[in-house]
Protein backbone atom coordinates (compact mmCIF):
# COMPACT_ATOMS: atom_id res chain seq x y z
CA UNK A 1 0.00 0.00 0.00
CA UNK A 2 1.24 3.48 -0.81
CA UNK A 3 0.09 6.86 0.48
CA UNK A 4 0.23 10.28 -1.10
CA UNK A 5 2.40 12.94 0.52
CA UNK A 6 -0.65 14.79 1.89
CA UNK A 7 -1.87 11.64 3.69
CA UNK A 8 1.60 10.97 5.13
CA UNK A 9 1.82 14.61 6.29
CA UNK A 10 -1.65 14.38 7.89
CA UNK A 11 -0.62 11.19 9.72
CA UNK A 12 2.53 12.89 11.01
CA UNK A 13 0.64 15.98 12.12
CA UNK A 14 -1.58 13.88 14.40
CA UNK A 15 1.45 13.03 16.57
CA UNK A 16 1.51 16.39 18.37
CA UNK A 17 -2.29 16.54 18.54
CA UNK A 18 -2.52 13.08 20.09
CA UNK A 19 0.32 13.54 22.60
CA UNK A 20 -0.78 17.06 23.55
CA UNK A 21 1.01 20.24 24.53
CA UNK A 22 4.15 20.35 26.67
CA UNK A 23 4.84 16.63 27.05
CA UNK A 24 7.83 15.45 29.06
CA UNK A 25 10.90 13.82 27.57
CA UNK A 26 13.10 11.50 29.60
CA UNK A 27 16.42 9.93 28.58
CA UNK A 28 17.52 6.62 30.08
CA UNK A 29 20.55 4.33 30.08
CA UNK A 30 20.21 0.58 29.57
CA UNK A 31 17.86 -1.44 27.40
CA UNK A 32 14.62 0.10 26.18
CA UNK A 33 11.26 -1.39 27.17
CA UNK A 34 9.63 -3.72 24.64
CA UNK A 35 7.06 -1.06 23.70
CA UNK A 36 5.34 2.07 25.02
CA UNK A 37 2.88 0.00 27.08
CA UNK A 38 5.73 -1.59 29.08
CA UNK A 39 7.11 -0.05 32.29
CA UNK A 40 10.11 2.29 32.20
CA UNK A 41 13.49 0.55 32.21
CA UNK A 42 17.02 1.77 32.84
CA UNK A 43 18.30 4.69 34.86
CA UNK A 44 16.89 8.20 34.36
CA UNK A 45 19.69 10.40 33.04
CA UNK A 46 17.87 13.55 31.92
CA UNK A 47 14.37 14.93 31.85
CA UNK A 48 12.53 18.04 30.75
CA UNK A 49 9.29 19.50 29.44
CA UNK A 50 9.09 20.12 25.72
CA UNK A 51 7.71 23.38 24.29
CA UNK A 52 3.93 23.70 24.00
CA UNK A 53 4.28 23.58 20.19
CA UNK A 54 6.94 20.88 20.09
CA UNK A 55 6.54 19.49 16.55
CA UNK A 56 6.80 21.40 13.27
CA UNK A 57 4.31 20.90 10.45
CA UNK A 58 5.03 17.79 8.40
CA UNK A 59 6.44 18.28 4.92
CA UNK A 60 7.11 15.60 2.30
CA UNK A 61 6.22 12.91 4.85
CA UNK A 62 8.77 14.09 7.45
CA UNK A 63 8.04 15.92 10.70
CA UNK A 64 10.68 17.22 13.09
CA UNK A 65 11.02 18.95 16.42
CA UNK A 66 9.96 22.56 16.77
CA UNK A 67 11.68 25.07 19.00
CA UNK A 68 14.43 24.37 21.49
CA UNK A 69 14.31 21.11 23.41
CA UNK A 70 16.43 21.31 26.57
CA UNK A 71 16.59 18.57 29.20
CA UNK A 72 18.43 18.60 32.54
CA UNK A 73 20.80 15.87 33.71
CA UNK A 74 19.52 14.00 36.78
CA UNK A 75 21.34 12.43 39.74
CA UNK A 76 21.29 8.98 38.09
CA UNK A 77 23.64 10.32 35.41
CA UNK A 78 26.40 10.85 37.97
CA UNK A 79 29.50 12.45 36.48
CA UNK A 80 28.65 11.19 32.99
CA UNK A 81 26.61 8.35 31.51
CA UNK A 82 25.65 7.65 27.91
CA UNK A 83 21.95 7.79 27.08
CA UNK A 84 20.52 4.89 25.09
CA UNK A 85 16.78 5.49 24.76
CA UNK A 86 14.10 8.12 25.35
CA UNK A 87 10.42 8.32 26.16
CA UNK A 88 8.03 11.18 25.41
CA UNK A 89 5.07 11.09 27.78
CA UNK A 90 1.72 12.76 28.29
CA UNK A 91 1.42 12.66 32.05
CA UNK A 92 2.52 9.18 33.11
CA UNK A 93 1.66 7.61 29.74
CA UNK A 94 4.40 6.81 27.24
CA UNK A 95 3.42 8.03 23.79
CA UNK A 96 6.73 7.73 21.89
CA UNK A 97 9.94 5.88 22.64
CA UNK A 98 13.08 5.37 20.61
CA UNK A 99 16.84 5.32 20.45
CA UNK A 100 19.00 8.17 21.76
CA UNK A 101 22.48 9.28 20.77
CA UNK A 102 24.57 10.26 17.78
CA UNK A 103 23.09 8.72 14.63
CA UNK A 104 19.95 7.58 16.50
CA UNK A 105 16.30 8.65 16.39
CA UNK A 106 16.84 11.47 18.90
CA UNK A 107 20.20 13.21 18.62
CA UNK A 108 21.58 15.33 21.51
CA UNK A 109 24.39 17.86 21.52
CA UNK A 110 26.28 15.53 23.90
CA UNK A 111 25.34 11.91 24.59
CA UNK A 112 27.47 11.75 27.75
CA UNK A 113 25.04 13.21 30.30
CA UNK A 114 26.09 14.41 33.77
CA UNK A 115 24.01 15.47 36.78
CA UNK A 116 22.87 19.08 36.33
CA UNK A 117 24.02 19.27 32.71
CA UNK A 118 21.83 21.02 30.13
CA UNK A 119 21.17 18.61 27.25
CA UNK A 120 20.00 20.16 23.99
CA UNK A 121 18.22 17.91 21.52
CA UNK A 122 19.63 18.75 18.09
CA UNK A 123 17.46 16.45 16.00
CA UNK A 124 14.23 14.46 16.26
CA UNK A 125 12.39 13.48 13.08
CA UNK A 126 9.63 11.07 12.14
CA UNK A 127 9.49 9.88 8.55
CA UNK A 128 6.19 8.32 7.56
CA UNK A 129 6.56 5.23 5.37
CA UNK A 130 4.51 3.84 2.50
CA UNK A 131 5.52 6.50 -0.02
Amino acid sequence: MQYSTDIRDAQNNTIETTVGVSPTCTVYSGSAPANCAAADTGTVLATGTLPSDWMAASSAGVVGKNGTWTLTGQSGAGSGTAGTHFRIKAGANCKIQGTFGVGQEMVPDNNNIANGQAVTINSFNVTRGNA
